[in-house]
């Protein structure tokens, strides 16, 4: 699983190196290739190509004309490319991507158990700083049994 904050740089060529505690995972349970996507275009979301594939075959179930696969698959395709792991462990962040989500410069890579969100650090500062955990977040939480 990949948990936690680990802020690198993304380098003048947009090439972000992937965290070591995140490589690890990644190297014993997946390969090099890798799903670069966004559904905002304010955070990259880097999909292990094998975790993509797994959101691919749940949406193949889905009728072709569902309104939200349709839109869902609008945007993951428009920000979306297919990245490999070069040899020093860097990713190349989509220009598109980098542009939208100001992804440059020190960053913010955090996990979500299957896939990293890659952000731009003072915006991610400001985003927790305004959207305050609440009751209601806490409540949601305690339901679940969390």
């Amino acid at each position: 699983m990949c948990r936690g904050n680990h802020p690198p740089r993304v380098d003048e060529k947009g090439r972000l190196k992937v965290p070591a505690e995140f490589k690890r995972v990644i190297d014993e349970k997946y390969g090099a290739q890798f799903y670069i996507t966004s559904l905002d275009g304010k955070v990259a979301q880097l999909y292990p190509f094998e975790e993509w594939e797994r959101i691919e075959q749940k949406l193949s179930a889905l009728p072709t004309f569902n309104p939200t696969k349709k839109k869902f698959l609008s945007r993951v395709n428009y920000y979306g490319q297919v990245v490999e792991l070069d040899g020093q462990g860097r990713l190349l962040i989509p220009q598109l991507l980098r542009e939208s989500a100001e992804i440059k410069g020190e960053v913010a890579v955090t996990g979500n158990l299957t896939y990293l969100e890659v952000r731009n650090l003072e915006l991610y500062r400001k985003e927790i700083a305004e959207q305050p955990f609440t009751p209601e977040d806490e409540n949601t939480l305690n339901d679940l049994g969390i």
